[in-house]
């Protein structure tokens, strides 16, 4: 029986079988913790905070993706496929994916208005990602 992961890595698929190596995984955590530790800086602008955030939720859950053994063809899949390679729920995925929305505004359409709940939930969701994968074992070898 095939996983989720491997039905979305058939041709044409939003991902694609990749081993990945603890090295890759190492960087994107050490990546996304320090992003993570300097979107709480509450001397940071809102956007800049909200950017750091983004950008630490992405390393953070490319490396659970990159854990399986898998790379997204999307930058959003690494969010959606949070209930397969995290074991997350939607209350985590659905909070990244509207940050994911407001980081496309602000980076394609120069709209930049950070709601600071968003902020809020946005550094939350981060944690609790990174907790999920500091519960995550060594990475597949192969897909």
């Amino acid at each position: 029986m095939t996983s989720p992961l491997e039905r979305l890595a058939t041709t044409g698929g939003a991902l694609a079988a990749e081993a990945s190596g603890a090295s890759e995984i190492a960087g994107l955590l050490r990546s996304g913790r320090a992003r993570l530790a300097d979107a709480r800086n509450a001397g940071l602008s809102p956007e800049s905070r909200f950017d750091l955030a983004y950008n630490a939720a992405h390393a953070l859950c490319l490396a659970a993706l990159r854990q399986q053994g898998y790379r997204a063809k999307h930058r959003y899949i690494v969010f959606q496929v949070l209930p397969h390679t995290l074991g997350l729920g939607p209350e985590v995925w659905r909070v990244l994916d509207k940050a994911h929305q407001v980081r496309n505004l602000a980076e394609y359409e120069g709209h930049a208005d950070v709601d600071f709940r968003l902020l809020q939930d946005l550094v939350a969701a981060c944690e609790v990602v990174e907790k999920a994968m500091g519960n995550l074992g060594a990475p597949r070898a192969t897909p």
